[in-house]
């Protein structure tokens, strides 16, 4: 697991496929690498890391040290000056090895893979600083000159190195007991060499003291370990957010590319495919019409009929598609007035009016009367209408019933609703239908051919005017479609302000 903090992003967006591809590649070498080099169960990373926690808190630990080693050395220098000039120049020793250390360890570049060879330095160092330890306990000093015991002295000066060294250097595993084996070593020989039963406990308790701090040490570490996975944890899971921004932007930059080459195929095409059907629409209806004279055989103008229902049926596919396209690009502009929803009911049904009297389809109006103006574009709303009485009327079965409401919402807003009773729609069938070229499946057995764009345009149309469309069915039940407008939409009439006389 990585502690690092996550690399530097391009601004740049990277191309289909890179980043997953490396971010995995580069998690399975890390995983792999971690393996190999961590014998002792942590990666070199959280290694590496520790050092640089136990760097940084040796230079705050060594002034500590030192005063405990310059006041033991004043308190026995008075009386043995040798050996405290021979102490302060071993701890001096001692301590410039670490500084030489410390400062290498710095100036290195410190690769992962080097982070258990400078743990292993880093001990071998601090075992070098604890031998003038153990030198304080084999010079023989006089125990009982001065005015403090000498045996006191010791005891608390060396308490004291080991348990400023478990806080210090609890980042580095094992510090404590690299440091002050020879210490150990020293008092072991002291224990079974001398007599005193007093010494002999102090010499014992010193030496159980060793390990205990180093338990201590080894519990601040494990805690230190855990601090620095939840970190790398972190990092890792904003690695990982930040690669699925970069595959959203990515893949969003590739939806717009998308969306823009579909716009420009549209408008190219519209033009190349709309130039040779209205050839066709227009010589066709020539020929069935026999404008320049008789076709002169029957069989040839019902195909000439068939060319131009097909004709006819390809060009409103082509419209059909050019409109939902520019609604869902963002490019179908407006042209709001004030408008009267009922007329425009009024409007859609003079359109449908003859194919249901062909299938013997009759037409309710239920328009509720005083209807304010509503403020939307004709053109979009003429075509939510139409739309709406065109499904009615294809679904609905001959003999059958449409009724088109016109009136008020609960929430002062106003609705057109247009309601048949054909075979239905079943419920778990209602998203397909409201999709782009969805059509149901009893529908498309009962009706006739359609391009399954109606519904989603209507949907798309009311959306543009901050409305909505409900679509309400059950099967064999027939279908209700309602378009709401909100009542922002509505122009309310101000009453007429009288004149002051």
């Amino acid at each position: 697991m990585s502690i690092a903090a996550p690399p530097s992003l391009n601004e740049k967006l990277p191309r289909r496929g890179q980043v997953p591809r490396r971010g995995d590649v580069a998690e399975t070498v890390r995983s792999a690498r971690d393996r190999l080099l961590s014998p002792a169960g942590l990666p070199p990373r959280i290694e590496l890391a520790l050092l640089r926690q136990h760097v940084s808190q040796l230079f705050l630990g060594l002034p500590v040290v030192a005063t405990i080693v310059a006041t033991l050395a004043i308190a026995i220098g008075l009386r043995e000056t040798l050996f405290a000039w021979s102490w302060i120049a071993a701890n001096i020793a001692g301590c410039g090895l670490l500084v030489l250390a410390v400062l290498r360890f710095e100036t290195s570049n410190r690769p992962i893979f080097q982070a258990l060879a400078w743990k292993r330095l880093f001990l071998v160092v601090h075992f070098l600083a604890g031998l003038p330890w153990a030198l304080l306990w084999l010079w023989p000093l006089c125990e009982s000159c001065g005015l403090v015991d000498t045996q006191a002295l010791r005891f608390a000066a060396s308490m004291g190195a080991v348990a400023t060294i478990a806080i210090i250097g609890a980042a580095l595993g094992g510090v404590v007991v690299a440091m002050f084996l020879p210490l150990i070593g020293a008092l072991l020989y002291r224990l079974a060499t001398g007599t005193n039963v007093l010494d002999q406990a102090m010499h014992g308790l010193l030496i159980g003291a060793v390990p205990f701090f180093a338990l201590v040490a080894d519990r601040l570490r494990k805690g230190a370990v855990e601090r620095l996975r939840h970190q790398a944890e972190k990092d890792q899971l904003v690695s990982e957010i930040e690669t699925a921004r970069i595959q959203s932007d990515e893949a969003r930059q590739r939806a717009e590319h998308a969306n823009l080459a579909k716009s420009q195929f549209l408008a190219t095409m519209s033009h190349e495919l709309r130039t040779p059907l209205n050839a066709i629409l227009g010589f066709s209806e020539v020929i069935t019409n026999e404008i320049l004279g008789p076709v002169g055989n029957a069989t040839y103008k019902d195909y000439v009929h068939d060319i131009h229902n097909s004709g006819q049926h390809l060009l409103d596919l082509i419209n059909e598609i050019l409109d939902l396209s520019r609604v869902e690009a963002g490019r179908y502009t407006l042209n709001e007035e004030p408008l009267l929803l009922a007329d425009t009911a009024r409007e859609g049904i003079g359109y449908v009016q003859m194919k249901a009297d062909t299938k013997r389809i009759s037409i309710v109006s239920e328009f509720e009367p005083n209807l304010p103006q509503l403020w939307g574009d004709q053109r979009s709303l003429r075509q939510v209408v139409l739309n709406l009485l065109s499904n009615a009327v294809k679904f609905t079965p001959e003999g059958g019933r449409v009724v088109c409401r016109v009136g008020w919402t609960a929430g002062g807003g106003q609705y057109v609703s247009v309601s048949d009773n054909g075979p239905g729609i079943p419920e778990d069938e209602l998203p397909t239908v409201l999709s782009s070229f969805g059509q149901g499946s009893s529908a498309i057995k009962s009706a006739e051919q359609g391009t399954g764009l109606g519904l989603p345009i209507v949907q798309a149309l009311m959306a543009l005017h901050n409305g909505r469309l409900d679509l309400n069915s059950k099967l064999g039940h027939g279908t209700e479609a309602i378009a709401i407008f909100p009542h922002s939409r509505v122009l309310e009439v101000m009453p007429a302000l009288q004149d002051f006389v």
